[in-house]
């Protein structure tokens, strides 16, 4: 059965989610930067922010970024918390190499090694011993998974006990008159926009659909807790816009 989410793909009903998620962000993978800060109104990059300040009293060594896309929350991560490695995975060969590339110019413009190293890997099986890292970071990606509880086991695997997981996932606002105006927004705006500037026309319609579709607030903490992680809290930011996932193992 799964969550309602898994079952919402991009463009037809015949491929996995998973590859069809990974041609879908190939596609959309020169246009992601500046369409998600345009589409967020730049509140995303406060988003990561707050994200990272809930890990930076915890001074992770060893880092992991899931779906880490073009690179932003590990860079961010790599300045704010100064930890010893920062690794960053995704299925998208495309999001990663303009990742690379954002890094590459980052240490011509201030001369400095970032301790960042990006990959592809799969968060149902990822390529690392158990109890790995310190922290793991995940910004809008986890309802992008095919399978949700599968993902969260594996997460809680490469993390070590009494290590500490951060979730940033776009959520649907419940009061009003939030909820209306992001009903709008999502339905009419976001689709439009990102068709636009993407020409992917399925990109953006799928993305909102999965918004809307995917575990919330104390649903998904049941879930996390049902992973096998012990402490878990959340706080809607921005009016319920975001939600971010507080959790320790």
């Amino acid at each position: 059965m799964g969550y309602a989410q898994e079952h919402i793909k991009p463009y037809n009903n015949e491929e996995s989610k998973k590859d069809q998620v990974e041609q879908m962000f190939d596609n959309i993978a020169p246009a992601y930067d500046p369409l998600n800060h345009i589409l967020s109104l730049g509140i995303d990059r406060l988003w990561r922010r707050t994200a990272i300040n809930w890990l930076k009293p915890f001074r992770p060594e060893y880092v992991l970024d899931i779906a880490t896309g073009t690179g932003d929350f590990a860079i961010l991560a790599e300045e704010k918390l100064q930890p010893q490695k920062i690794t960053g995975v995704d299925i998208s060969e495309g999001m990663l190499q303009v990742a690379k590339q954002k890094v590459a110019r980052l240490r011509e413009k201030d001369g400095i090694v970032r301790k960042i190293d990006f990959q592809k890997d799969d968060c149902l099986h990822l390529s690392f011993d158990n109890e790995s890292f310190d922290a793991i970071m995940i910004a809008f990606g986890v309802r992008n998974f095919e399978d949700l509880d599968a993902c969260l086991k594996e997460i809680c695997r490469v993390l070590r006990t009494e290590g500490h997981l951060v979730i940033l996932e776009l959520s649907t606002p419940v009061r009003f008159p939030m909820k209306q105006l992001f009903n709008i927004y999502s339905k009419v705006v976001l689709p439009f926009v990102g068709r636009i500037i993407s020409k992917d026309n399925s990109a953006y319609t799928y993305l909102p659909e999965t918004i809307k579709a995917f575990p919330q607030g104390e649903v998904m903490q049941g879930i996390l807790r049902k992973a096998g992680f012990g402490d878990v809290k959340f706080r809607r930011l921005t009016m319920g816009i975001c939600t971010m996932y507080m959790v320790t193992k």
